[in-house]
């Protein structure tokens, strides 16, 4: 699925960046892009490139329901946009060094760079997406699909602020946690295959059937993601392991050991987050009581029963086999994966 519609995403990436007019934040986006080094010079390896989830994902709603996929390559180039904006952003909030194996942004050229070039994708995506009619796509779809793509990053920004306002809390509800990345993450999943089943039909319940899709989906991208924060393997993911626990992020094994500890485990845990900073014996602490609590267990429990009811809300939707096994064969992906 991946391979399909690289070349696709790609063109329309393509189509907006560099963009003139935008001078030396060009090769700032270009790099965050994978596709440059520091200097400007072509990348010798995709390494540093992304998945392209998101917008891999419009391409296949839009394809699935029968639509034409030159008229989905703007709208899959805004969302891969506005996802990379929001990393941008994201790695100076979290003052994160690296992402995908190389210096972040911000770290090379500056915060002050780092965030305007962040703020010139997200104009970027805007534009992108409203080029949807240059390529064929009516001007109400045009607008109807810039509306579910702005409301979608909307919720996304809403998810970050409160995971920001998690870091200084040690009561979290699983429910809470829950809500925020339906925002944070699951808002722009979900956005992108629903434009892309937009782009393709009329029907409003068919389309309402990719947008749950997609926000179950989101949320076992998200756990899993979070499983892989704490007990990933550091070289396929390219983030160190201690990280999220250093930054006191409350990740799913967080609040899940924050919930269920108990006695001095609890004691420990409190204690230990809220601290300004963590120590190594801080952190292997932390790590031994979600071990013990059996917070990895539950959380690929909790990914798993995501993915189930991803695969569920197209059960009533007429599709062709090849798209259920590669439904199939994504939400495995997502469920299990280690990058």
């Amino acid at each position: 699925m991946f391979a399909r519609y690289k070349d696709l995403v790609e063109e329309g990436l393509a189509g907006m960046v560099p963009f003139p007019g935008l001078a030396d934040l060009n090769i700032p986006m270009q790099y965050h892009l994978g596709w440059t080094d520091r200097d400007g010079n072509r990348a010798a390896t995709p390494a540093s490139q992304g998945k392209a989830l998101r917008p891999t994902l419009c391409m296949f709603a839009c394809e699935a329901l029968g639509g034409d996929l030159g008229q989905a390559v703007s709208a899959a180039a805004a969302i891969e946009l506005i996802h990379n904006f929001s990393l941008i952003h994201d790695d100076i909030q979290d003052q994160d060094a690296e992402r995908r194996h190389q210096p972040t942004v911000w770290s090379i050229w500056g915060q002050p760079k780092a965030l305007v070039a962040g703020d010139s994708m997200q104009c970027l995506g805007d534009l992108s997406v409203l080029r949807g009619a240059q390529l064929g796509v009516s001007p109400a779809t045009a607008v109807r699909v810039s509306r579910i793509l702005t409301e979608g990053y909307l919720e996304m920004i809403e998810g970050q602020c409160l995971d920001l306002g998690f870091e200084a809390r040690t009561t979290i509800t699983t429910d809470e946690y829950l809500h925020m990345i339906a925002c944070k993450t699951g808002a722009l999943i979900r956005c992108s295959v629903e434009i892309g089943a937009a782009l393709a039909n009329d029907d409003p319940e068919v389309t309402s059937a990719f947008a749950s899709f997609g926000n179950y989906l989101g949320r076992a991208f998200q756990i899993r993601d979070d499983y892989l924060g704490v007990w990933g393997d550091e070289v396929a993911t390219g983030k160190s392991t201690e990280s999220d626990i250093r930054r006191r992020k409350k990740s799913f094994p967080a609040v899940f050991a924050l919930d269920r500890a108990s006695g001095g485990a609890r004691q420990d845990l409190h204690r230990i987050y809220a601290q300004e900073e963590l120590s190594d014996s801080d952190v292997e602490r932390v790590m031994t009581i979600m071990d013990e609590l059996g917070a990895p267990q539950y959380a690929n429990r909790l990914t798993s029963e995501s993915a189930e009811q991803a695969t569920l809300a197209l059960a009533a939707v007429d599709l062709p086999g090849w798209v259920r096994d590669e439904v199939d064969q994504l939400v495995d992906f997502l469920a299990r994966r280690e990058f």
